[in-house]
């Protein structure tokens, strides 16, 4: 099986260490990397797109307005990059979201769950964390009560960031079952992905 690439830059050594080091023992991923938004231009330039780029929001190179991200994306031939960042306005997230960025990770989350959220996207889907209140998205429902036992507890594990795979251990079904809570899940709370019922959830139950 063909070793993920994955690129993270940041402008802080020890962090961008850190996390490559981590990704390349947990994901078992060819990790590189690069300290600027030239030095990142300069990597994809020799050697080629990756897989994902996880891409500090504030750092050298990354000019006012997001038109690095645009820039990398273009040079990452629209493969997902991935924002990280300590603490970012909700404005800029989206912002960032609507440009086509694949999701934002807080650099305050834990390490497993920046590999989930690296799973997801790799996945096709969009992640940004429970924290992240998105202002646009309104579920039909106020509580609970219009989901099943069942899909109360998918839905606990999708607020916890859990991929298919995990879910059905965790609960004991098959990733199929799993799948057709989800969907059902996102019909009752009329979203249109994971990520926003996951968001959603994280409002109504102790997690």
């Amino acid at each position: 099986m063909q070793k993920k690439k994955i690129a993270i830059a940041d402008d802080h050594i020890l962090v961008r260490e850190v996390i490559a080091m981590y990704l390349a023992a947990q994901m078992e991923a060819e990790v590189m990397q690069a300290g600027s938004i030239q030095e990142l231009e300069d990597l994809l330039e020799k050697e080629g797109s990756f897989d994902i780029i996880l891409l500090d929001l504030v750092m050298p190179g990354m000019k006012p307005g997001l038109e690095a991200l645009t820039r990398i994306l273009e040079l990452n031939q629209n493969k997902p990059v991935m924002l990280i960042s300590g603490n970012a306005p909700p404005g800029v997230i989206h912002e960032a979201l609507h440009r086509g960025a694949a999701g934002y990770v807080e650099k305050s989350q834990s390490a497993r769950s920046l590999v989930n959220a690296i799973n997801f996207v790799l996945a096709g889907e969009i992640y940004v964390p429970m924290s992240l209140r998105l202002n646009s998205v309104r579920p039909s429902i106020t509580d609970e009560k219009g989901l099943s036992p069942k899909e109360l507890e998918v839905l606990r594990c999708l607020t916890n960031g859990l991929m298919n795979k995990e879910i059905a251990q965790t609960l004991g079904i098959s990733e199929v079952t799993v799948k057709m809570h989800v969907r059902s899940i996102c019909a009752k709370m009329n979203v249109k992905n994971r990520t926003q019922a996951a968001m959603i959830g994280s409002q109504f139950l102790m997690v």
